[in-house]
């Protein structure tokens, strides 16, 4: 090899200007993550059904079966999203997320529309197309912004997934907050909050959301845990003003300051990330920069670094893999091992993926049932309004908990003492078990205390579906996996919440009115007050949820030996 000297004008040396620098973090994967916890906490708008929906049935004179007929849809669009994994698959991102923001905002428009009465009451078929057409855009916006950063962080997926579904967690709380400030004490005007900012999010930050090249930084875990800090503060702070202006009445401008504190708040991570790209930026200006002495290698030496610094010739394994690469629904009997990139329908009928789809029947569609009906809860056992609206926003923060600490805690006791993530699900299922008790059997706070349960249980049931998803069966279909594994949810909602729950509220409710001498046309809300209306519908729900959990322990068997080996060695190699 050669030397040879070279010399340096001192403002070439100086690397790029402000604007270069600015390109840079826009461009980057730590604006991408940003840009994604905006869109992602704008994605829980199906969370404050409970809020909005005795305003859909006092208005459109609804029975309680009724009701959660509308709850069941808005859980099927929510749940139902192989159409967006499927078009994510052959769309870039910039298009699956416009589509959500479309879908988001006529969805819930036309239901804002129905509530205020600006049109003709709508059919009961209509109301439950609205709201599956609006509760379904949020499909889309975990098919963009999600799939893209468990992509672009393989090896923090349980903590990206914890942090991104924590913010949708949050979702609730936050919109609570802004439409106090926005709209005061209308909570149609939620609806129609919810119909235009997640679109108008969507929108903004639609070109910044994109695949890119998996470099790992050093330092990465510990950025996710300076964006960990940053989402217990707001959710510590959204809990403590909920407590406070259900004790203290609040005039509109210090709604206005709570609500401006929030935003602050989201907009703190993008000082985390130019933090961050501003490392890169220094790094690169000395990576450009070398000493007055370069190296010049001959073209020989230069083919052996370049094939060695090659991704695709770091690893056979990988080369293998792509020579050995099918469609996404062929070669369905020969199964690859676990955490290898499966096809669709190899992960669709595999033994793991079926005890996932039960479990997930028994624990999210009991959740969903219990979330769905905490409004009604709240009336039958005598709150106020303003109590319930915060069992609402408590359920809606400790599921950002549960969401957050299960991608966190999980990802450490699996690094540090090789305990299977799926154990935790089964955990999260006996808690949520209990929590129905004390709803069926309730006692003085027992409200208080099963929306904690029950938010955190849900919170970290999803966090661990979609990450569990995604090691068992890889990432290169994971888009439509991930959109798959949560179809179980709406089909429990339905069972659970229209044929077992509205049931037995609407009949409890009649027999009421019965012992007043009414019929059920004499009313045009049809109520149930009492600890009774629930007991036997939440003790079924109790039930059902330990059974999912008794279930959910033989994946932690099954999985015991895969979660004893390092799961993510395929995604370091190439790096």
């Amino acid at each position: 090899m050669a030397k040879m000297s070279s010399s340096r004008s001192s403002g070439s040396s100086n690397g790029g200007g402000p604007c270069e620098f600015a390109l840079q973090v826009v461009k980057g994967r730590w604006f991408t993550v940003f840009a994604s916890f905006l869109i992602m906490a704008g994605a829980g708008a199906t969370y404050l059904f409970g809020v909005y929906s005795k305003d859909i049935k006092s208005t459109l004179g609804y029975d309680q079966t009724t009701l959660n007929m509308l709850g069941f849809f808005k859980d099927l669009g929510a749940n139902v999203g192989v159409l967006s994994g499927l078009i994510g698959e052959v769309t870039p991102t910039w298009f699956v997320l416009l589509l959500g923001s479309g879908l988001n905002f006529v969805g819930y428009f036309m239901i804002y529309l129905a509530v205020t009465e600006k049109i003709a009451k709508p059919k009961v078929w209509q109301m439950c197309l609205y709201i599956c057409v609006g509760a379904n855009s949020q499909n889309f916006v975990n098919t963009g912004a999600l799939v893209t950063c468990v992509k672009n962080f393989p090896e923090s997926r349980g903590v990206m997934l914890g942090l991104l579904k924590g913010f949708t967690g949050l979702s609730g709380a936050i919109f609570t907050q802004l439409y106090l400030a926005i709209y005061p004490n209308d909570s149609k005007s939620l609806i129609l909050l919810i119909g235009w900012l997640p679109a108008a999010l969507s929108v903004v930050f639609v070109y910044t959301i994109r695949p890119m090249q998996v470099v790992r930084q050093k330092n990465e875990i510990r950025v996710f845990y300076h964006f960990l800090y940053i989402s217990i503060s707001l959710a510590l702070f959204i809990m403590a003003m909920s407590l406070i202006q259900r004790k203290v009445a609040f005039s509109q401008a210090a709604y206005a300051g709570t609500a401006t504190v929030v935003c602050l708040f989201m907009f703190i991570p993008l000082g985390v990330a130019i933090r961050e790209e501003l490392v890169l930026w220094n790094l690169k200006k000395k990576t450009v920069d070398p000493p007055t002495e370069i190296t010049v290698e001959k073209p020989s030496e230069i083919q052996e670094a370049k094939d060695d610094l090659d991704p695709a010739s770091s690893s056979s394994a990988v080369q293998d893999q792509n020579k050995k690469s099918t469609s996404c629904c062929g070669d369905i009997c020969n199964k690859p091992t676990r955490g290898e990139d499966y096809t669709i329908l190899q992960a669709l009928l595999s033994t793991d993926m079926i005890i996932l789809f039960i479990a997930t029947f028994c624990g999210l569609g009991s959740s969903l049932t219990a979330i769905d009906n905490l409004g009604q809860i709240g009336e039958a056992l005598g709150y106020p309004t303003k109590t319930i609206s915060t069992f609402v926003s408590l359920v809606s923060i400790w599921n950002y908990f549960g969401r957050v600490f299960s991608g966190f805690v999980s990802e450490t006791l699996m690094g540090k003492w090789k305990v299977p993530r799926t154990l935790m699900m089964t955990i999260m299922l006996v808690l949520s078990s209990i929590s129905y008790l004390s709803i069926a059997f309730p006692f003085r706070g027992s409200v208080y205390v099963a929306s904690v349960v029950i938010g955190v249980s849900f919170g970290a049931q999803l966090t661990l579906l979609f990450t569990i998803i995604s090691e068992l069966f890889g990432l290169k279909y994971y888009a439509t996996l991930f959109n798959c594994g949560q179809l179980a949810s709406p089909l429990g909602s339905y069972i659970l919440n229209v044929k077992v729950t509205g049931m037995l509220y609407d009949r409890e409710a009649l027999k009421q009115l019965a012992k007043k001498g009414l019929t059920r046309a004499s009313v045009k809300e049809l109520t149930c007050l009492g600890s009774q209306c629930y007991r036997l519908s939440f003790s079924i729900l109790a039930g059902i949820t330990f059974f999912g959990a008794l279930v959910s322990l033989i994946l932690v068997v099954r999985t015991r030996d895969f979660y004893k080996g390092d799961i993510y060695k395929k995604y370091r190699e190439p790096a």
